[in-house]
């Protein structure tokens, strides 16, 4: 097609060696500057030669007139990205809808082609018509899921193309973006995701095979959009006009790598192979959660028994082999994302059973007092780690669509200041979770010990969670301690090693060793947790995944925009005000889009 045999550029007017329209380059390559003057009209325009092509317009020539390929300037000046020259030829009247090339597409087809996303947005504002088909029956927006072009798809989509939009095979955008498997898309992903959250169907099917976007993908052994379409609901039992259906095509492909084990996994549940005992998901997620609180009771009553210390290995053994037999025949790997949570609720649960039962009886009063009134700031921050809003940003779908076409109009998608999953735009200090799927504000981590994301609203409970976790352990080792002065060191006397009272305690009660173990543990990982998060909260002014992650934010590299000093960081924190100190409310971090103008409004709420 079109092969242009060209070897200077005019690099005194930013371009570079130019595209045609079989060619897939984002931008063109820079070139050594040379002299313009002898252009023609048709080589100015697609080296981006502003003033030569000035030039020749003024002295008279037609921005309308085709070249013996029927194209016209502003097809060379969209293919090859010249925006100047796209904006002047335009001006000077050319028309946006010109047919032209052996594709008979349009300007707009072209910069689209390529992936011109500022191009596109110029000539769609000059009136330029994305409905319009090529020869081949594709409309802009099947060229841009063809090639990938997510951002592209996305400005047609919000500025009101049918994302369901059929070519003359009644192939959608969504069949086209999980057939073609591309690698150079805006945003490093394919458009499949955006066109469902978009509102593309994934049950349409095209007229000459009868296959949906499902099969499609599995033709194109695309593991990506099988696992996003699966996620959105895409039926896996539609038979296309060869009574194949995506179910029939997955089943060849069993155990194969580019298919994932998740996926091979819901085919065999689909067909009846799995082998999970049960079927039923609810009493799969049951199963996994109870687990946790019934090994952790079998193994405190295998230590507490008096069986033969062999026999004992032989119990831990048997455990160990009938967790691995559940694992496979009962549990889910899907849900394997509650077991955390389930084990600390478990730990807590028997913690309290042994309070009450063993080491409330000889505790002080003083540690009955701690033990109850800690309990519940503990549960009340821990409910609110876990079930309270992380600061997640929300946006309703007309929201979304006029953010698409504000940023692809003011310069385009920056990976930092929007979000390809969420389509919103993203506030500074924001991040999208994977584990939850959401965008959340000022993002610490996700927390698989409470099961939610740690954010804006949620991270003073978090630690207040901490703080009150480890108080916890603390009040429950003093009370073992006493339990075991009671119960097991009465017959010790003096000038014993702490080993002797270890061994004593232990066999005196296994069952409580194996508490205060646990508990042990819990204060060694939740002390340390809690004095990262207050080092980096008070000293650093950062979260977590600022820290892991400051290489990738540009704010980060001249230093910390966000630190204000141990108090000022503590009281912005802590949403409170004091000393003079006057903090800045954690829900603001969902309307920050602008880290400078953040910290001019610290300053002036500093000042005031």
């Amino acid at each position: 097609m079109y092969a242009l045999k060209m070897q200077a550029a005019c690099q005194s007017e930013g371009s570079g060696e130019p595209d045609d329209p079989g060619s897939h380059h984002q931008e063109p390559a820079k070139s050594p500057p040379q002299d313009c003057s002898s252009f023609d009209i048709v080589r100015a325009t697609q080296y981006g030669a502003l003033n030569r092509v000035t030039e020749l317009i003024e002295a008279g020539a037609d921005v309308n007139q085709p070249d013996s390929e029927t194209v016209t300037l502003l097809h060379w000046a969209s293919i090859n990205n010249r925006k100047d020259i796209v904006k002047y030829l335009i001006g000077k009247g050319a028309v946006v809808d010109a047919v032209g090339g052996e594709l008979a597409s349009t300007p707009l087809h072209w910069a689209t082609r390529q992936g011109h996303l500022a191009t596109v947005v110029i000539l769609m504002r000059a009136g330029a018509d994305p409905t319009l088909r090529d020869s081949e029956g594709f409309s802009c927006i099947h060229l841009a899921a063809q090639f990938g072009h997510t951002s592209i798809v996305a400005y047609l989509v919000a500025k009101g193309v049918n994302p369901n939009m059929p070519d003359r095979s009644a192939m959608t955008p969504l069949m086209w973006s999980a057939y073609k498997i591309n690698s150079f898309s805006f945003f490093s992903l394919d458009p499949t995701r955006l066109l469902l959250t978009l509102g593309a169907s994934h049950s349409l099917a095209d007229n000459l095979h009868g296959n949906t976007a499902l099969h499609w993908a599995i033709i194109a052994e695309n593991s990506t959009a099988i696992s996003t379409l699966v996620h959105h609901g895409a039926a896996l039992d539609v038979p296309n006009l060869r009574v194949e259906t995506p179910m029939t095509l997955l089943g060849r492909h069993i155990g194969a790598a580019w298919l994932g084990h998740k996926i091979s996994h819901e085919i065999r549940e689909k067909q009846g192979r799995t082998r999970t005992w049960c079927r039923d998901k609810r009493v799969r997620w049951y199963c996994m959660v109870t687990t946790p609180f019934i090994v952790f009771y079998v193994i405190g009553m295998i230590f507490q028994s008096g069986l033969d210390y062999l026999v004992k290995l032989g119990a831990f053994v048997t455990l160990y082999i009938a967790l691995y037999i559940a694992n496979h025949f009962i549990f889910d790997e899907r849900l394997f994302h509650v077991v955390p949570m389930s084990i600390y609720l478990a730990t807590k649960m028997w913690i309290y059973v042994t309070w009450i039962f063993w080491l409330g009886i000889h505790a002080a009063w003083y540690l009955w007092l701690l033990l109850v009134g800690g309990s519940v700031p503990l549960w009340i921050c821990f409910l609110q780690s876990w079930r309270g809003d992380p600061g997640v940003i929300t946006a309703t779908h007309e929201d979304k669509l006029n953010t698409i076409i504000e940023l692809a109009e003011s310069g385009g998608f920056e990976p930092q200041s929007f979000c390809s999953s969420c389509l919103v735009r993203r506030p500074i200090r924001s991040k999208h979770c994977s584990t939850c799927d959401r965008c959340v504000a000022r993002f610490d981590h996700h927390c698989p010990w409470v099961n939610n994301c740690i954010g804006a609203h949620n991270h003073k409970y978090f630690l207040g969670f901490l703080a009150s976790l480890l108080g916890l352990c603390i009040v429950i080792l003093s009370a073992s301690v006493q339990y075991w002065q009671f119960e097991c060191w009465t017959n010790l006397t003096d000038g014993h090693t702490a080993d002797n009272y270890l061994v004593a305690a232990a066999t005196c009660d296994a069952w409580v060793m194996w508490i205060a173990t646990n508990t042990s543990l819990h204060s060694f990982w939740v002390g340390t947790l809690l004095a990262c998060q207050c080092y980096q909260i008070m000293v650093l002014g950062m979260t977590t995944n600022e820290r892991m992650n400051a290489g990738r934010y540009t704010h980060f590299k001249h230093g910390n925009p966000f630190h204000r000093g141990a108090l000022q960081n503590a009281a912005d924190f802590c949403n409170l005000s004091f000393c003079g100190l006057k903090a800045k409310p954690s829900s603001d971090w969902l309307h920050s889009f602008d880290h400078k103008q953040r910290l001019e409004d610290l300053s002036r709420r500093t000042c005031d």
